[in-house]
């Protein structure tokens, strides 16, 4: 490992219970930073409402941290609006933002749309499929940006657990995304959960970022954050266990293609020969091939965007 990543990880890497909510408390009435919590959801009807529950409760209604709780619906085909909306979050259709940029397939093409319809100095990003959540998952990955300004990203690292067996989720980030990162990018082989789907960041970065529309998102996020703001600006928190809804092998093969591809734009700059994916199904006649295509477009960083230029001078 190397040197600078040791000492970030005595100095970048913390508990949740290293701050606890009374500090980040002070921390956001002394400087006035407002915080946004954004869940991008599609058909996520079992798990959205409690999740934005906890959130409502814990962090709006007991103490006032979280300003605002947004559920950006990708074209869900279940209830998932409509029970977020009861649970208390502003529900927003993906397709009614920026709605002169045709949507496209994918989470990070609604995480891009989502910085247009919220207003927080910090953003705070919570998958909608978690199970037996807490509210610890976003006061941990708030608090650092709350309480030390020299921090501009947060990333919750936690256990996965896989068929009750503890540590063995996260297999694509054992099998490609760890990989690419210990090679590439060395000075982010301290991330615990460099895919996880739960951490906050400064909108001053965010809007700075291009956006991979797919599965690619996480890890382009890091990559160009350290490019752009350097190894001590990106921080994670321990926030204990996460559990949620795991996909099948070959949706996990479809994401780590993404994942790859996200990379390799990020080691050349080229161009993929071939962005797509065949993977085998067996059918009445024996093993059957299904092409799938590998995402390939990014959105460019918010600020580029004349609506939200528009928007942040009114």
């Amino acid at each position: 490992m190397l040197e600078e990543v040791e000492r970030w990880l005595s100095t970048r890497s913390w508990s949740v219970t290293d701050r606890p909510l009374h500090q980040i408390l002070a921390a956001k009435q002394r400087t006035g930073q407002s915080v946004s919590v954004v869940l991008p959801a599609l058909n996520e009807e079992e798990t959205v409402g409690d999740i934005v529950a906890v959130i409502r409760h814990d962090l709006i209604q007991q103490v006032p941290l979280v300003d605002e709780i947004v559920v950006v619906d990708s074209g869900s085909t279940d209830r998932t609006s409509e029970v977020a909306a009861a649970a208390g979050a502003r529900v927003v259709h993906r397709d009614d933002i920026l709605p002169r940029i045709p949507t496209v397939p994918g989470k990070g093409e609604v995480l891009w749309r989502s910085l247009l319809v919220t207003g927080g100095d910090i953003v705070c990003f919570i998958d909608a499929d978690l199970k037996e959540f807490s509210s610890d998952f976003v006061s941990g990955i708030v608090g650092p940006l709350l309480t030390d300004p020299d921090v501009d990203l947060v990333k919750g690292m936690y256990d996965r657990p896989l068929g009750g067996a503890a540590g063995q989720g996260g297999r694509v980030t054992e099998l490609m995304a760890r990989p690419l990162l210990n090679m590439h990018w060395p000075q982010l082989a301290g991330f615990v959960q460099p895919l996880g789907g739960e951490y906050a960041a400064r909108r001053s970065l965010l809007e700075q970022l291009p956006f991979p529309v797919g599965y690619g998102v996480e890890l382009g996020m890091l990559v160009d954050s350290l490019h752009l703001v350097g190894l001590d600006a990106l921080a994670q928190v321990d926030v204990g266990v996460r559990k949620h809804r795991h996909q099948d092998g070959q949706a996990l093969g479809r994401m780590a293609a993404a994942i790859y591809r996200t990379a390799q734009l990020r080691l050349a700059r080229g161009h993929l020969i071939r962005p797509s994916l065949i993977q085998f199904e067996r059918g009445e006649d024996g093993f059957e091939p299904r092409t799938y295509s590998v995402d390939t477009e990014e959105r460019p960083p918010m600020t580029e965007i004349a609506e939200y230029a528009a928007r942040k001078v009114a």
